[in-house]
């Protein structure tokens, strides 16, 4: 589990269609063999270290799932898994990802950026206005995005723009998106088969009753 806040840029060193060799001095020390590590947003186990380095083990599941396989792709944001006790900055993130989007324009406005970008429907359907999303891995609030979901944007400080891979995104850029992880299971809930013709029938929440139960 990861909160999508960004401790470091990693370099991908080497990479074959079984591991990656990440090179990341700032955090490596902290890392041990078996540690989950958020790659651009996807979770992935150190399997050995060194000094500046760490190697993860990749699927062919994950290489066909992501664009961790890209040669064009240097740079990755890293983050080390949530510990009990640290503070969370961002929203759950699973590192696992919903599905590849790609970078569909930007902008500068005062100082700092508005990234827009397009996402398949199976990342969509959890794109609210003003909800969470995991892009390479870092926790972003949605601040526009049209009814289906499929076009959203961005806004991004300064310091999430310069601490971040999302300075050397290009226009048309692939990029990992995760979706809420709290609308999935929303989501679960409603299509379950416990939602029998009684519930369904039940009346609507209503601000009315939420009050009634404490919200």
């Amino acid at each position: 589990m990861f909160t999508g806040l960004i401790q470091t840029i990693g370099l991908i060193e080497q990479r074959d269609h079984a591991r990656l060799v990440i090179h990341c001095p700032d955090i490596v020390a902290k890392i041990a063999i078996g540690d989950s590590v958020s790659v651009n947003g996807v979770c992935l186990t150190a399997t050995q270290l060194s000094d500046t380095n760490f190697v993860a083990d990749v699927s062919p599941e994950t290489l066909g799932r992501t664009n961790l396989g890209d040669r064009k792709l240097k740079y990755v944001n890293l983050e080390m898994a949530l510990a009990v006790g640290d503070r969370i900055g961002g929203h759950f993130v699973s590192g696992h990802i919903d599905g590849v989007g790609k970078l569909s324009d930007r902008a500068l406005v005062g100082n700092s950026w508005e990234l827009s970008f397009e996402a398949i429907p199976e990342v969509a359907r959890y794109v609210v206005f003003k909800g969470s999303i995991t892009i390479n891995g870092i926790s972003l609030t949605i601040s526009y995005c049209n009814d289906s979901g499929s076009n959203f944007r961005v806004a991004v400080i300064p310091h999430t723009y310069d601490n971040t891979t999302l300075k050397y995104l290009d226009i048309g850029s692939s990029v990992h998106l995760e979706g809420d992880l709290l609308g999935k299971y929303v989501e679960k809930f409603l299509k379950s088969s416990h939602m029998t013709p009684h519930n369904l029938a039940a009346p609507a929440i209503t601000p009315a009753f939420l009050l009634e139960n404490g919200w």
